[in-house]
C-alpha cells in the first residue's frame, strides 16, 4: 500500500515538474517570437528603411531625421499597441472560455465588442469632439451593458454554452444594426469605418500612456484568478468542494474580460477571433491549467495581432487592409472547426 502511494506521488511530482518545464519552454519561445515579430513590424512598411536605421531610431532617436520620425511616431506606437491589445483580447477570450465552460466564447462572438462599438457610435453622434479618456470609459460601459444583457437573456431557462453563444450572436447583430443606423443618420460612416474594420494605424503615444497601464494591470489581475478558473473549468461542484467561491470568481473573471475587451475596442475597433483562437492553441501547448494558459495566451495574442498588422500593411503597400480581415482569415475557419467539433460532442 505504501509503495503504491509513493508511486502515485512520484508520478504526480514528475508530471507537475514536466508541465512547469514545458510552460517555461513555451514562454521563452513566445517571448522570442514576440520580440522578433515586433522588430519585423517596425522594420517593414510602405517606406523602405534599412535595419540599421531602424535600430538607430529605436536606440538613439533623432527627431530631425524623417526616417527616425516614421519609426518613432508612426510604427513604434502602432506595433506596441497591437502587442498589448492582442494580449488583452486573447486573455479576455481565455477567461470567458474558462468561466462559462464555452469553448466558442470570445469578446466578438459574445457581443462584448458590439456593445463597445455601439457606445462609440453613440458618443460620436452626441459628442463629436469627445476626449479619448471619456471615450474609453464609455466604450467599457457599453461592453458591460451588452454583456449583462446577454447573460440575462441566455440565463432564462438555464445558462448553457449554446444559449450563451446564440444570445451573443443575436445581441451582436442587433447592436451592429443600431450602430449602422446611427452612422447613417448622423453621417458618421467615415468615422466609424475604422471601428468596424479594426486597425491600429491610429494608435498614438498619448493613447498608449493611458491604455498600456490599464491593460497590463488588468492582465496581471487575471493571473491571480488562474488557479480558481482552472478548478471552475473542471466543474462547479469540484471547485466548490475545493473551497472556490464559484459565483464570485465567475463575476470577477467576466469583469476582467469586459475591461480588457471594452478598453481595447475603444482604440482599435471591433477585432474578433483573437480571443477564440489563441486560448485553444495555448491549451494544446501547455495543458488545461489557467495559470499557464493566461500568460501564454497573452504572448501568443500579442504575436498574432502584430503579425496581422504587418500583413495588412504588406499585402498591397502603400494601401492597408483592415487588420480585422487578416485575423478573420485565421479565425473564421477555426471557429467553423470548433463549432463542428462541439456539434459532434452534443
Amino acid at each position: 500500500m505504501k509503495l503504491k502511494w509513493l508511486n502515485k506521488y512520484f508520478i504526480k511530482t514528475f508530471t507537475a515538474r514536466s508541465s512547469v518545464s514545458l510552460f517555461w519552454f513555451v514562454m521563452i519561445l513566445a517571448v522570442f517570437g514576440l520580440l522578433l515579430s515586433m522588430f519585423l513590424a517596425v522594420s517593414f512598411g510602405a517606406k523602405d528603411i534599412t535595419l540599421k536605421t531602424v535600430w538607430a531610431a529605436i536606440i538613439n532617436y533623432n527627431p530631425t531625421l524623417t526616417t527616425h520620425q516614421i519609426i518613432h511616431e508612426l510604427r513604434l506606437p502602432r506595433v506596441i499597441g497591437a502587442a498589448v491589445i492582442g494580449a488583452a483580447f486573447a486573455v479576455a477570450g481565455a477567461l470567458m472560455q474558462g468561466v462559462t465552460h464555452n469553448p466558442l466564447a470570445d469578446a466578438g462572438i459574445l457581443g462584448v465588442n458590439a456593445g463597445a462599438t455601439f457606445m462609440v457610435a453613440l458618443s460620436f453622434a452626441i459628442f463629436p469632439n469627445i476626449p479619448y479618456s471619456v471615450l474609453m470609459l464609455l466604450s467599457f460601459t457599453g461592453a458591460v451593458l451588452s454583456t449583462s444583457f446577454i447573460f440575462l437573456l441566455s440565463s432564462a431557462g438555464g445558462l448553457t454554452p449554446l444559449r450563451l453563444t446564440i444570445a451573443g450572436a443575436v445581441v451582436s447583430a442587433l447592436l451592429h444594426s443600431i450602430s449602422s443606423g446611427i452612422a447613417i443618420y448622423y453621417d458618421l460612416s467615415q468615422d466609424l469605418a475604422f471601428w468596424y474594420a479594426g486597425g491600429v494605424a491610429g494608435v498614438k503615444w498619448s493613447h498608449l500612456r493611458l491604455l498600456v497601464p490599464i491593460l497590463l494591470i488588468t492582465i496581471a489581475w487575471s493571473l491571480v484568478l488562474g488557479r480558481s478558473i482552472s478548478l471552475i473549468s473542471m466543474g462547479d461542484d469540484v471547485a466548490a468542494n475545493l473551497g472556490v467561491k464559484t459565483k464570485r470568481i465567475r463575476i470577477l473573471g467576466m469583469l476582467i474580460a469586459v475591461i480588457l475587451a471594452g478598453v481595447s475596442v475603444s482604440v482599435v475597433g471591433s477585432i474578433g477571433f483573437v480571443g477564440l483562437v489563441i486560448p485553444h492553441i495555448s491549451r494544446r501547448l501547455v495543458g488545461v491549467d489557467y495559470r499557464f494558459i493566461i500568460p501564454v495566451s497573452a504572448l501568443l495574442g500579442a504575436v498574432l495581432l502584430v503579425l496581422a498588422d504587418l500583413g495588412a500593411r504588406m499585402v498591397n503597400p502603400p494601401r492597408e487592409l483592415a487588420i480585422g480581415v487578416m485575423v478573420a482569415l485565421v479565425g473564421v475557419p477555426f471557429f467553423l472547426y470548433l463549432a463542428r467539433k462541439e456539434r459532434r460532442n452534443l
